[in-house]
């Protein structure tokens, strides 16, 4: 997959997409990074990208042509069409669906927005817009990061293992990841959950579930309203709520 990123901020990627994972999957030719430098297609003498807005209002709003004449240059480049992305909090949030959905694309360009906003007619050039949040950054550089990690995952060879972007938070049938351990067994008189040592699977399998639907009603229950539960899951549940509504002095 190749992913250009549009920014007036290049040297921000360096040291995200020049290390860990993405380095390793850059080196083995599964992913194809390109920074673009916005500014470089601004025809202004000062090469400057944004002015004042129409109608008055705080701050600075990104200038249309050299935003829009960097996406037509960096579009020619390939034979393969990008599917172009504008970061914006106003945009769908990203979520597990729409990075496998965006994996199988050949081709991302991100457009990495900054001070107020952007020219609006940039987006007859825009197929997406992703938010990674109800929250303001200064600028679309750190959720594009966030973005082209999540949906590396999902690009096949990138990860080590093919069930680890599977087998975490918001991949369990919309549960939260259950909890992980590893060696020693004790560690400052903490033990390792005694099912995970007696080399049961369906005994792990069940308890790993059970883990993930607890941890999820805990931090975030909201989810539970749209993941797969089966009767067992419901039962599950319902101890749960059981157990806490329990008046300790009837014990």
């Amino acid at each position: 997959m190749r992913i250009d990123i549009l920014t007036i901020f290049p040297e921000m990627f360096d040291g995200v997409l020049g290390a860990s994972m993405l380095s390793r999957a850059a080196a083995n030719g599964i992913l194809d990074f390109r920074t673009h430098n916005i500014r470089d297609y601004s025809l202004n003498k000062h090469h400057n990208t944004d002015d004042y807005p129409y109608g008055g209002g705080a701050g600075m709003v990104m200038l249309a042509q050299p935003i829009m004449d960097c996406i037509d240059a960096v579009t020619a480049e390939s034979g393969i069409k990008p599917r172009r992305i504008l970061m914006t909090p106003r945009g769908r949030q990203l979520s597990t669906e729409l990075a496998r959905e965006l994996a199988s694309e050949e081709r991302l360009l991100i457009l990495a927005g900054h001070y107020e906003g952007i020219d609006d007619r940039v987006m007859a050039l825009i197929d997406d817009e992703i938010s990674i949040g109800d929250y303001i950054l200064t600028g679309g550089e750190l959720p594009a990061m966030v973005l082209i990690d999540c949906v590396s995952r999902f690009v096949p060879g990138v990860l080590g293992s093919a069930e680890s972007a599977e087998d975490e938070s918001f991949s369990q049938a919309g549960l939260l990841e259950y909890p992980q351990y590893t060696r020693p067994a004790e560690y400052r008189g903490m033990q390792v959950p005694e099912v995970l040592l007696n080399g049961n699977h369906a005994e792990i399998r069940k308890w790993r579930r059970q883990q993930a639907l607890k941890k999820t009603a805990q931090n975030r229950p909201d989810l539970l309203k749209a993941a797969a539960l089966d009767k067992h899951d419901i039962a599950f549940l319902a101890s749960l709520n059981t157990a806490d509504n329990e008046d300790p002095s009837e014990d």
